[in-house]
């Protein structure tokens, strides 16, 4: 891990060596691109990787007030690699400064040692966009309530705000892939990890290419705040095992948030878009508001929370039996140990070689009866 000290190093350029110094690699690359700032030559070079690009001045003509608005294009890649080094270095230093010293106390098998780091680092990524809603709500706010802007929902223009989430958030979920291989996860892990990386990068994607900005803002944040309680009772229940009332709200938002994001998409693409003025296809204006698009996207949103819900259920009905195991066992464990019958105890007898008589009078009763 990058910031570490280590006693022993390894060879140069090795498999490890770039595991361990990954994060002190990524820094140079992105203080190489900050230096290109100073000298002119290199500035227009460097400048396109650090700040948002395709600004659009835009006048209103009742108050004469202009207001700067935003479109993708080609120059955000280069902004996504740069964001994408930062997300690494960020990564680095929670891991190094906070979850090793929280591991270090709370002495964590392997298993839980990976879910930890996990669901640390994944905290405190949807804390990020949690504290970002009063003002991505306010820039949206402003765009909607302007219609001398004209900003349907498939419209190509977005405020500063809302264009710089977009780009933080492709730029983590893009860098969550090589720290698959920075972070050593485990291959029973690596599959589930991919999946739902994977589904992150495409919707997110899907929704700033093909301009749903506001949609993909609505439906991203009450999904943020469930994940976010579920990573954070993850934890609370790591360091304390009795603390799982955590688990139970968020299995309730779960569910919540998952019919809300069914009803607002089939709102959306079923009569939001086809009642909206901008109909027809334009790749030079932004527009993709046609019946194939909108229905391929409510589809995949649809698959998508399906898979989760199938997901999430598997998990609730493995908890259950495996509560109803251990609350069996608990039973058969403090349960009074029940008396031997008389029958029992004469078989056991026997096989001892010892063999009573079934009459009960003394033996100077018996020697009578015998003379």
């Amino acid at each position: 891990m990058g910031f570490r000290k280590k006693n022993k190093s390894p060879p140069v350029l090795s498999h490890e060596f770039v595991i361990q110094n990954h994060a002190d690699m990524v820094s140079c690359v992105a203080m190489i691109i900050l230096l290109g700032l100073m000298f002119e030559v290199t500035a227009k070079f460097a400048i396109m990787f650090i700040t948002v690009q395709y600004n659009v001045t835009q006048s209103l003509d009742e108050r004469a007030e202009q207001v700067n608005l935003y479109q993708y294009g080609p120059k955000d890649i280069a902004t996504v690699f740069f964001y994408l080094l930062i997300a690494v270095i960020l990564h680095a230093l929670i891991q190094e400064y906070i979850l090793d010293k929280m591991n270090r106390r709370l002495h964590l098998s392997k298993t839980k040692h990976s879910k930890f780091n996990e669901s640390g680092q994944l905290a405190a990524f949807y804390l990020f966009p949690s504290c970002c809603i009063c003002s991505l709500a306010h820039a949206v706010s402003l765009l909607t309530y302007r219609p001398d802007l004209c900003l349907p929902l498939t419209c190509p223009l977005c405020s500063f705000q809302v264009k710089f989430f977009y780009i933080c958030q492709i730029a983590y979920w893009l860098h969550a892939l090589p720290e698959l291989y920075f972070q050593k996860v485990r291959k029973e892990d690596i599959p589930r990890q991919l999946y739902y990386i994977c589904l992150y990068v495409f919707h997110i994607t899907g929704a700033y290419i093909l301009n749903l900005h506001r949609l993909g803002l609505v439906l991203l944040v009450p999904h943020y705040l469930v994940e976010l309680l579920f990573h954070a009772s993850r934890l609370f229940y790591f360091s304390d095992e009795n603390k799982q009332k955590g688990f139970t709200l968020w299995a309730l938002l779960f569910v919540i948030a998952r019919l809300l994001t069914l009803t607002l998409s089939v709102l959306t693409f079923g009569f939001g878009l086809p009642r909206a003025e901008n109909q027809g296809f334009s790749l030079a204006k932004g527009n993709f508001n046609v019946l194939t698009i909108r229905m391929t996207c409510l589809a995949a949103i649809c698959l998508t929370q399906a898979w989760m819900m199938w997901k999430f259920i598997n998990f609730q009905l493995k908890k259950w039996r495996e509560h109803s195991q251990s609350q069996a066992s608990k039973k058969k464990a403090f349960s009074p140990k029940s008396k031997p019958h008389k029958k029992d105890l004469a078989r056991v007898g026997s096989a001892n070689g010892v063999v009573k008589s079934d009459d009960k009078t003394s033996p100077r009763a018996r020697k009578a009866k015998a003379s």
